[in-house]
């Protein structure tokens, strides 16, 4: 992982500090307020999935390490570890703290470890512990959650075996599915776990103490935090929940808020406002993904190759989303990510279709001649202006080029996840962001066993070459296994690559040190200060 963060040089020579007004950073009470885009779906760190809930959890929790404004690994709870092929030990730090003043111990990682792998939590990120001796065995239900390779040897060191050689495991902890949760205090909360402020214990930089649901909530420092001499800010406060662009960037002109993403609307009015605009590459891929389950339309792959060869990405980029930093969906893989000796995508560049109104008539006819007409599609989206907005242009494409009609089921985030999961949706609209730095927080998105693979896709051989990644070792071995399943994902037309995410926002300021990260909570505020 590494810092991309590029400002975007305005124009005009000088910030207009009148138009923010001071009320969203006071520099006597380093308090900060913010608005998030949506409520975070699920804040059980062994359930959440979402970037809003990780955005939240990253400020309010820690793992074993976690990483530097640069993209380093550095110690979190564990204050050093050694790595051999076969085991990963831990020790932790003697003065990290729960919120309530009590030792984070060891025991604590492997009652949240467990808890993710045992299939009765349901957690969708289990197979993130696949490394891990025996997880996914027991995600499987075939061995009880103490055969997990996970050991606490005493109160402060931790050995994890390991299934197999993984170079990348100690960046994987640093992963919200692999925070600590304490036993005593789950077990007191039980249904009710994580579901408010006071059901929830945090060992990160700051802590809960209000949540009203789908309208605010409250951090501020967490005075037992091992880490709190080097925290500046005594609370973010987050007093605004919406996604809409245009209430955000209302809500910043009229200094409520100190930082908004933009769009392309929100973009020209910024501009016009004479703020500084910033801007940021997220890593994060976005795209078309098809319900692939059987009786499904979307199951047929020639009608899948005909929207692939009817997309034009560069009309998505320029045209629809209109701002700066978006790059031309080519590929699940993102071009940020590392192959053997340069970028993956230079040494495997994607397989492109090509807009092509004729081959993509082609397919059509030949799904029409498979499953008869093709009945109208639905395609889910979040409530975001931007989703509709994508999805409007869809619906278009599709009836202008194909006669395919295609109906959008517009849900708040939290109602799109429940309906991904549950498979309610032909198409939907989604994006993937890295989870740790490896090829494989993108390549296992896919693969069968996953449960974020929302249209459960099944293919053998993907599932084969998925593996080998995860077994292998050699530079070269993995990125071949990966070349060949991008080859697969576009010869199935498995999803339909839209767009790499660049964003532009506004920040106020009079704030400093703000990080933003391609891995890890975007953007964090942890170690930020309010400066004169």
């Amino acid at each position: 992982m590494r810092h991309i963060t590029v400002f975007l040089t305005c124009l005009l020579c000088q910030f207009a500090h009148a138009e923010v007004e001071a009320t969203s950073v006071d520099f006597h009470s380093q308090t900060l307020t913010i608005a998030l885009t949506q409520e975070p779906p699920q804040l059980n760190s062994a359930k959440a999935t979402d970037q809003v809930s990780g955005l939240v959890l990253g400020h309010l929790m820690q793992g074993l390490v976690r990483y530097d404004r640069r993209g380093n690994v550095i110690p979190g709870v564990a204050e050093r570890w050694e790595m051999t092929e076969t085991t990963a030990t831990f020790w932790l730090r003697k003065d990290a703290k729960w919120s309530d003043g009590k030792p984070v111990t060891a025991h604590d990682f492997v009652f949240a470890w467990q808890r993710v792998a045992d299939p009765k939590t349901a957690s969708q990120y289990a197979f993130i512990l696949s490394p891990i001796k025996n997880a996914a065995e027991i995600n499987e239900g075939k061995l009880p959650v103490t055969e997990l390779g996970v050991l606490a040897l005493d109160d402060r060191t931790l050995q994890v075996t390991l299934a197999r050689p993984t170079a990348y495991f100690v960046k994987l902890t640093v992963f919200n599915t692999f925070y600590p949760i304490r036993q005593d205090f789950f077990e007191s909360r039980g249904d009710q776990y994580a579901a408010d402020a006071k059901d929830l214990l945090y060992n990160g930089p700051f802590k809960m103490t209000e949540w009203t649901h789908s309208a605010s909530l409250k951090m501020i420092k967490n005075e037992h935090y091992w880490d709190r001499e080097n925290i500046s800010l005594n609370a973010i406060n987050v007093d605004y929940i919406t996604a809409d662009t245009r209430a955000r960037l209302n809500l910043y002109t009229d200094g409520k808020i100190a930082f908004t993403r933009l769009d392309g609307e929100t973009y020209k009015d910024a501009l016009s406002q004479r703020f500084r605009i910033r801007r940021f590459t997220t890593g994060s891929t976005f795209y078309l993904e098809y319900n692939h389950r059987p009786g499904k339309p979307t199951a047929n792959l020639n009608l899948r190759k005909a929207i692939q060869y009817i997309f034009d990405p560069d009309e998505m980029v320029n045209r629809v989303l209109a701002t700066p930093g978006n790059l031309r969906g080519e590929s699940l893989f993102p071009v940020w990510l590392n192959g053997v000796n340069d970028k993956f995508r230079r040494e495997y560049p994607a397989p492109q279709a090509g807009y092509n109104v004729k081959e993509a008539k082609r397919y059509l006819e030949l799904a029409v001649n498979e499953i008869g007409p093709i009945p109208p599609l639905v395609l889910l989206v979040s409530d975001s202006p931007t989703a509709t907005k994508q999805g409007e242009y869809m619906q278009g494409v599709l009836l202008n080029k194909l006669g395919i009609e295609l109906k959008i089921d517009v849900q708040t985030f939290k109602q799109r996840l429940a309906k991904m999961t549950s498979g309610e949706f032909d198409i939907v609209g989604a994006g993937w962001g890295p989870d740790f730095d490896d090829i494989l927080t993108f390549g296992d998105l896919l693969a069968s066993w996953n449960m974020n693979n929302r249209g459960r896709y099944n293919n053998p051989e993907y599932d084969r070459l998925v593996r080998l990644t995860m077994n292998s070792t050699d530079p070269k071995t993995r990125m071949d296994a990966m070349g060949k399943a991008q080859q697969i994902l576009f010869d199935d037309a498995v999803v339909l690559p839209q767009y790499e995410q660049g964003v532009i926002y506004l920040l106020h300021p009079k704030i400093k040190g703000v990080a933003r990260r391609v891995i890890g909570p975007d953007p964090d505020f942890t170690y930020a200060k309010i400066v004169p």
